[in-house]
């Protein structure tokens, strides 16, 4: 937990897919502890988180039932949020799939999934709130991608390629709205021990060969990321759009 504060935030409408687990829950309370409007959509059930979050930060994010990959479903939750809090300002494109897959076995169909949730629903997000961000005057987009295809990591091709994807989109859509006031960054997490990813893919014996590679020899846990999130979200970063920031403990080398 940062002790970090981004005055700025305060009471700025905020929507961030994925933001009831893992790394999107620590991001929620993140937020809402600079006092802002959280709104957030995943597909399971997230009362309870709501209840508890509430109960910590004294401030009730705003849970939205949504699939990410229906195009309809995602425009009308950013809708619904925009009418309780006022037009999204910081939007952050949390939500991923990294379901391990293998090259040869892949089919087209597997694919179209991986994408549709991995970068399609990324740039729908942003289709979504850049109207309203246009008519306030600016906002920033947050869009998370990953060290996995900076690594050429093997066990999901599909992944790798999508989070190569967000980077070339965070560019392009860092140059072409710029002029409205709308910064876009990227942000790359390293292996983050979501509960998710302990109950899914983590071993004693992968984690000890990975920590090896960091320069930072503890494993990053997700409220390691929030400080690099707000920073990018606040007005703290008001000259910086296009870039990639790294979060990983020194695996990778940027620049």
């Amino acid at each position: 937990m940062t002790d970090a504060v981004f005055p700025d935030l305060a009471g700025r409408s905020v929507f961030i897919t994925g933001g009831g687990s893992g790394i999107g829950a620590a991001l929620t309370l993140g937020f809402l502890r600079q006092g802002a409007q959280v709104a957030f959509v995943q597909r399971s059930d997230a009362t309870a988180f709501c209840d508890a979050a509430e109960a910590e930060t004294g401030r009730r994010p705003r849970f939205i039932p949504c699939d990410i990959t229906d195009e309809a479903a995602l425009r009308a939750a950013v809708a619904r949020a925009a009418e309780a809090h006022g037009p999204v300002r910081v939007l952050v494109n949390n939500a991923a799939n990294d379901l391990r897959h293998d090259t040869l076995a892949t089919t087209g169909a597997d694919w179209d999934r991986l994408m549709a949730v991995n970068l399609k629903a990324c740039f729908q997000a942003a289709q979504a709130v850049i109207p309203g961000m246009q008519a306030a005057g600016g906002g920033a987009i947050v869009n998370f991608t990953s060290i996995s295809y900076m690594m050429g990591n093997a066990g999901y091709p599909v992944y790798v390629a999508a989070n190569a994807g967000i980077n070339g989109l965070t560019r392009a859509l860092a140059r072409e709205f710029g002029p409205d006031r709308i910064r876009v960054n990227a942000l790359a997490p390293g292996w983050v021990m979501t509960d998710k990813q302990r109950r899914m893919w983590v071993t004693p014996e992968g984690l000890e060969a990975h920590l090896e590679r960091q320069c930072l020899k503890e494993p990053l846990q997700p409220e390691d990321i929030v400080g690099g999130t707000l920073f990018l979200a606040s007005d703290a970063s008001r000259m910086m759009t296009g870039q990639a920031l790294v979060i990983d403990g020194g695996v990778v080398v940027t620049g």
